[in-house]
Formats: C-alpha cells, structure tokens, sequence
C-alpha cells in the first residue's frame, strides 16, 4: 500500500484527511485493488468503478452509525479496504479469507449480507424505518448499479419508500453504462448542487407550505416542478415515485461528490442521488473491455488478460457444461424454429453469445428479472412456442413461484437448463446451487434430470426438448469427466437409469455429476453404482432390484441431504415396504462459504476418496 492508504484502518482516519488528500486516497486506493485483484483474482471492473463513490460516501456519513446497504456487493473491495480489512484483501474469495461480497458477521460495516442483486433498496429501507421506529437518529444510503435497478424487486422497494414521506432514505443509483453520457458536464452538475442544496430544499418546503391552502395551485406549481426537471433531468421516474431526484453527477469528480451528498445528509425524506461512473476505471483494459475484466484470474496488469489459447490440432480439450448447452441450443434453434431462449441477464455465463448472435430473434434477455424470465416463458409456451429457460441453480430459487403457479400447475413444456448446481467455488453461499434437487422435486408435473457427463448432457436437453411439460436438466460449473459429445438427436427413455459398474453387496446410487467419483471410489469397495439420471421420475424398479440384490444402499448427490435425491430413494423404499440400511451422502445442513471448489467438495467428502472413507466408516 501506499503511505496515504496505509494510515486508513477506519473509515474514521478517511474523515480526518482534508478534502485536498482525497484525490490521492483515490489514486492509491485503485491502484492497491488493481493489484491484488490481478494476483488473486476477483471483480476487477465494478470495484475501479466505484473508488471516487466509495471514499465520499465513508467521508460524508459517519459509518458504521450510519448504514450502507450496497447492491450485489462485488463492487465493494474498495469499502473492505477502507475499514480495516485492506491486510486480508489478498485473502478474498479464498477458502477461509475474506467473502467477495458484504458479510455481516466479517465486519459491522458490512450491514447487510448480499450477492444477488435488487435488494438494497428493500434492505436499507427497512434499516431507516427501525431506526425511525427506535428514535435513532442515522441515515441510511442504499448503492445500487443501473443492472440491479432493472430488478422487480428494486421498483417495488421505491415504490414502498416513496410513500414513507417520513423516512430517511438516501437510494444512491451507480450508471455505468454511459448512457446518459451527453447529460453529465457543466450544466447537470450544477444542477445536481442546486437541487441538492438545503436552500433549494428550504424554498421547496416554503413553497409547499404557502400553496397548502390552494390546491389548484399547488397542483399547477407541482406540474410545473416536474415539467422543469423532467425537461433537464432524467428523474421524473424517480419523481413520481415520491423521492427527491438530484443528479446526474460525475461519480468520479470527489469534491462534487463530497458537496452533493452532504447536502443530501440533511435533507429529510426519500433522495435518489444518480452518480454516472466508468467500469475499469483508471485501467484503460478494463475501461476498453470491462466485461472481460469484471472477474478476473490473475494477470500480469501491464500485459492484460492473455487472449485465448489456440488449441493445438492435435490437442484435445473438454469442453464446459456450459459450452454444451450454448453448442445444443444453437443445434436444436437449426432444427426447431418455434424454439426460443430466456435468460435473466446471463447471457455469457450461461453460454448464449454465439445464439444470440446467430438467432437474434429467437434470443430474449430480460435483464435481471428472474420472476418476470419464468412467467416470459410461460405465456410464450402459452403461444405455442418451445421456450428454454438458462438460468443458474441459485438464480432459479428467485423465481419459485413463477415455477409452480404459471408453469408447473399450468404443466406447460418450459425447458430449465440449471447451469452452476452443486458447489461453484469462490462466490460462497449466495451462489453455491446447493438447494435445486430439493426444491424443484416436489413439484407436481416436472421432470428432474441430472447428467453424469457431458455426452449424456446433450442427450437429456434432448429429451427435455420432447417432453411434455416442465423439465429441468441440472449440470456443475466447469467440465465434466472428459467423454467425447456425440452432436446427435439421440433421446433418452423417461426415468430410466442404468448401472455403471457391476460388484456385489453395496449399491451406490448416484445422481449427477457424482457418478464418476463414486465409480472410483467402487473399486476399491467392489461395490456397484447405478448412474440414476434422473431424479424425477426415479427408476423405482432399478432402486428395488439394486435393494434385493445388495446388502446396502448408498445415496450419493451434490445437493443438500434434506429432501434431496437421497430422501426420494429413501421413499420409495418405504412406499414399497422394503428395509434396508441406506447411508445418505450429499452437502451437510449447512451453508458452505466460499473456495477453491475441489478443496469444498473434499472438504464435504464429495470426492471419490471421501465417498470411498464414508462408506467404510458406516459399515
């Protein structure tokens, strides 16, 4: 660190600096993050953008009295920096150092845990309506970036706080984006002083209280208000949903900051304060590229992120699950024109780039909106279209009830394809797709499948694609055990599995992706292992003929224990009166934090050497 950032161990040592030392707490600040991002990885684009936003907002309020509740919180290495946890930054997303996002019990200036997106607004509102309740006199800011806004959840919360014209709330909204670029110079940002001064307020408060006699002028004066705004502004949004709109302003000029949110520290009832940023900033890569950097692996920074490696001819790679879905749907768009995709703001991640290149019509993100994504594809199933829904296993539990009341009850052919189930790795709890097999398989009407490899991934989106009504094909982050794809249109039977291994006396029945560990694993126990496929509907004359045949049944999942895989075998077994000793592995009743995933599946003994140590340790 550098010598002005090594005096910071509290957001109280950046209140002592004078507003001249601020610019170069910036300075340093963004270079300290470039360079620990670049040699342990993380979010490197959101986190250069926010430096300039991050300093006013601990130097104005008087945190951790005062709240900041921050949206997503990838964005948020700069505040960890800046209240004492600038040591342990090399530590984060790593098994056992600091989280990637906010984290309640890693400090108390983390108020409130997240790393999904829209809950700010929601979160912070309930934080200043408690402390109006208790007569705590703090303010509290939500920071939310123009993709989260996008969030139902976001317009429901201002929709709530604009009509509690007696709570303090600050929403600070982070544009990144640049569209509204032409809008931030000279003009807006004297605009955002003026509307944010306490003499504009007093005048506004003044007026109000003259007109409240004359409702027909105090109507005339209000339109007039918002026409003016409206006319220079784009806040009317903002206006009508009862906040105080101020901004746009440059979210990287410090004193502009530091002036406009002072004023707005004063001022009574709900503030929108609009900052307009640049993702990577200070990092020309990043500002050029900000996608390709906003996570990163480590890097050298004067060379940037290395291009991808040309293969070898001779050299062979395995693809991700990921890859397989974006060449399948691709594949199946070529042979299928009623077919459509949604994804809920995913579209790299869940490996769409080159479908929604291809078949741009036939291609829908609707930003971060899982519910409306579900209910999308309901009413276009409705229509008579084959809509695949991409989304990960821990974004699919936002949308819960759009899966049962507008999908399954309606029992419509609505295709999931889960990307990220089990444990994903450095992202934590928030991300880990821990609980899918338990919450989808009590859903009348769908389908349950769960590939063991990557040519059987192919053959179950296949099969979804044929089936009628509601099914999901659940796959892991990453690659798969390296069996070569077959590009064909190759279906699967319904609810059947099959044995991968032959032996005698113990019968593992595994689901997924934890087939070929407990293959493994078998050997040295000279046990069978049945690949089930799927977990809805089970193949329940396999699971009787293996508890016939074999003295113990073994469970094995990358999902929680309660109510998973396991637990349906286990009922079938007592549907059918059959008793036999049946051990359950799988994710303990725990939230699992963030790591290297081999380290966390070792860790919660799904490896084919802890699957092989837990059987012999219960026989």
């Amino acid at each position: 660190m550098s010598k002005l950032l090594d005096s910071i161990q509290s957001p109280a040592d950046v209140r002592a600096l004078t507003p001249t030392q601020l610019p170069q707490l910036a300075d340093e600040l963004r270079a300290f993050l470039l360079d620990v991002v670049s040699r342990v990885g993380g979010h490197l684009s959101s986190n250069l953008g926010v430096v300039e936003l991050t300093i006013a907002l601990h130097y104005v309020y008087n945190t951790p009295h005062d709240l900041l509740v921050w949206d997503v919180g990838h964005q948020t290495y700069g505040h960890k920096t800046l209240t004492g946890r600038a040591k342990q930054l090399h530590t984060i997303r790593q098994l056992g150092g600091l989280s990637g996002f906010p984290r309640r019990e890693e400090s108390e200036y983390d108020t409130f845990g997240t790393a999904h997106s829209s809950t700010s607004i929601s979160a912070a509102l309930g934080m200043a309506v408690a402390a109006r309740q208790l007569k705590e006199k703090r303010r509290v800011t939500a920071i939310i970036g123009d993709g989260a806004l996008s969030g139902g959840m976001a317009f429901e919360a201002l929709n709530n706080a604009g009509d509690l014209k007696n709570t303090d709330l600050l929403v600070v909204l982070n544009d990144n984006e640049m569209s509204i670029s032409p809008a931030v110079g000279a003009i807006n940002n004297y605009l955002g002083r003026v509307l944010a001064s306490r003499f504009y307020g007093r005048m506004q408060r003044g007026g109000q209280r003259m007109l409240s006699g004359l409702p027909v002028m105090q109507r005339f004066a209000r339109r007039a208000h918002e026409h003016l705004k409206g006319m220079v502004l784009p806040g009317t949004l903002f206006e009508e949903f009862g906040f105080n709109y101020v901004g746009p302003i440059d979210g990287h000029d410090l004193p502009l900051l530091v002036s406009t949110l002072s004023g707005l520290r004063d001022s009574a009832g709900p503030q929108f304060l609009h900052v307009v940023t640049v993702k990577g900033r200070g990092f020309k890569k990043a500002e050029a590229d900000p996608v390709l950097y906003h996570g990163v692996s480590r890097f050298e920074p004067e060379n940037g992120i290395a291009p991808m490696k040309v293969e070898n001819p001779g050299e062979k790679k395995s693809p991700t699950y990921t890859q397989i879905f974006g060449d399948w749907v691709c594949d199946a768009a070529a042979r299928e024109p009623k077919l459509v995709v949604i994804t809920p703001a995913m579209r790299d991640g869940s490996g769409l780039v080159e479908f929604s290149q291809r078949y741009p019509s036939q291609y829908f993100d609707v930003g971060i909106a899982e519910q409306h994504a579900l209910t999308f594809a309901a009413g276009l199933s409705c229509g008579g279209m084959k809509p695949v829904v991409a989304i990960y296993s821990t974004f699919l539990q936002r949308a819960y009830d759009q899966l049962i009341h507008d999908i399954a009850i309606q029992n419509l052919p609505v295709v999931f394809a889960i990307d990220r189930a089990g444990l994903v790795g450095a992202d934590g709890a928030t991300h880990h797709g821990a609980f899918d097999l338990s919450y989808l398989r009590c859903v009348p009407n769908l389908t349950i499948m769960a590939p063991a490899d990557e040519n059987e991934a192919w053959h179950m989106l296949n099969t979804a694609l044929i089936t009628p009504g509601p099914t999901a094909v659940r796959y892991p982050r990453g690659t798969g055990p390296g069996i070569e794809v077959v590009r064909d249109n190759q279906t699967l039977p319904l609810g059947k599995g099959q044995i991968m291994r032959q032996g005698k006396k113990i019968a593992v029945l595994a689901f997924g992706a934890m087939a070929y560990p407990a293959t493994t694993a078998a050997e040295t126990l000279s046990a069978t292992v049945a690949n089930m496929r799927f977990v809805k509907p089970l193949d329940e004359a396999l699971i009787l003929q293996l508890s016939e045949t074999h003295d113990y049944l073994v469970t094995v999942e990358e999902n929680v224990i309660a109510g998973g895989a396991g637990d349906a075998i286990s009922e079938c077994l007592h549907r059918h009166g059959v008793t036999k000793p049946i051990l359950q592995l799988g994710l303990p009743d725990e939230f699992i934090h963030h790591g290297a995933p081999a380290k966390l599946l070792a860790a919660t003994g799904l490896t084919a050497d802890g699957i092989q140590k837990s059987i012999q340790s219960w026989l």
